[in-house]
């Protein structure tokens, strides 16, 4: 599973990356987990508000930092 965090490394986009790190230990699910910083790869998602979370190269959310469960639902269906 390829996990991306999509923001510039504001405040929101470290508490997005804790959650999703939170997310993936809890259900014991392996990813590999990657900060894109680069306001231009971070237009290739389509994503105009950070911070951005795609997992397996769809976005699931931009612009809010989700909760834990949230997380754990989109980890669970790019996981099946």
């Amino acid at each position: 599973m390829k996990v991306k965090i999509l923001g510039p490394g504001c405040k929101n986009c470290q508490a997005l990356e804790k959650e999703v790190i939170n997310a993936l230990a809890e259900l014991g699910v392996a990813a590999d987990v990657e900060k894109v910083e680069d306001m231009n790869k971070i237009m290739e998602h389509d994503v105009l508000m950070t911070p951005g979370l795609v997992i397996n190269e769809k976005v699931k959310v931009s612009g809010r930092v989700p909760k834990i469960d949230e997380i754990k639902k989109w980890i669970e269906e790019e996981n099946s």
